[in-house]
């Protein structure tokens, strides 16, 4: 199968979403919202730390008030040095994810060269603007987006609204129905130029308050052996964090509020 060909003026360029657009017609949106209930993502949260950028997401997916899924992924690498996690409706989302990493892949072979950081900030801020009526419906996706700069040097992170944005944070941010308890959680023990091992303990403590305070949030499963999803993203490129050493990092918080008789 090749490539359609396009005139001069009607060329989609390096966009992969342009061209999606060009040779399939987007689907008709409905005109009232859905009854059925949706599929949502939680709790996500990014933080700067010494090395770069560190992300998290719990696994647990919520369709109304009932546990759809106790092991969702809501992190994934966007490419070699970003990673994107969503907070939300999941289907669109993981569907949203997968284009954007097509959609940097795809300009990247196009041009030569890689999107800078802000580039691809706003490209995904253009996706979630093109996914507005599926929110007004009720499918709303809201993403965090971080990577490290190469040019900069520096990890980044980014927000979003359901209208698109993106909006550059500082130090940290979450998002998701535990995202205000992750966010208090993290503004009370974030430090600048935490170590690789204390940002995951940060983490880990922020997603536990979650859990702790809302049910959507899906704190540590010991019986099934399910943990959040945190990953680095450094100079290096993107890592997921080993599920042992995220294990292990639950099981020192448990045994400390164990100890303290349920108290930080």
């Amino acid at each position: 199968m090749s490539l359609p060909l396009f005139p001069a003026t009607e060329d989609p360029g390096p966009s992969f979403t342009e061209l999606l657009r060009r040779v399939r017609p987007a689907p008709a949106v409905p005109s009232s919202p859905s009854t059925t209930p949706v599929t949502h993502g939680t709790t996500v949260l990014a933080m700067r730390y010494a090395d770069g950028i560190l992300m998290a997401g719990d696994r647990r997916a919520t369709a109304g008030h009932e546990i759809a899924h106790r092991s969702v992924e809501k992190l994934f690498p966007a490419d070699s040095h970003s990673g994107v996690c969503f907070a939300g409706a999941a289907s669109p989302a993981i569907e949203m994810v997968r284009l954007f990493q097509t959609q940097l892949e795809h300009y990247e072979k196009v041009e030569g060269l890689a999107l800078s950081l802000e580039g691809k900030a706003n490209q995904l801020g253009q996706m979630i603007r093109q996914n507005l009526p599926m929110a007004m419906q009720g499918f709303v996706v809201v993403p965090l987006f971080a990577g490290f700069d190469l040019r900069r040097q520096t990890g980044r992170i980014f927000t979003y609204d359901p209208s698109g944005g993106p909006y550059e944070e500082r130090d940290f941010q979450t998002t998701g129905s535990g995202g205000r308890d992750a966010r208090t959680a993290i503004k009370m023990a974030f430090q600048d130029g935490m170590d690789r091992t204390r940002a995951i303990e940060v983490a880990v403590q922020a997603l536990y308050e979650a859990a702790d305070e809302d049910t959507a949030t899906g704190g540590p499963d010991v019986v099934r052996g399910i943990y959040p999803t945190v990953a680095t993203i450094t100079a290096e490129g993107f890592e997921r964090v080993p599920e042992t050493e995220v294990a292990a990092s639950f099981s020192t918080l448990i045994e400390r509020r164990t100890a303290s008789g349920g108290r930080a």
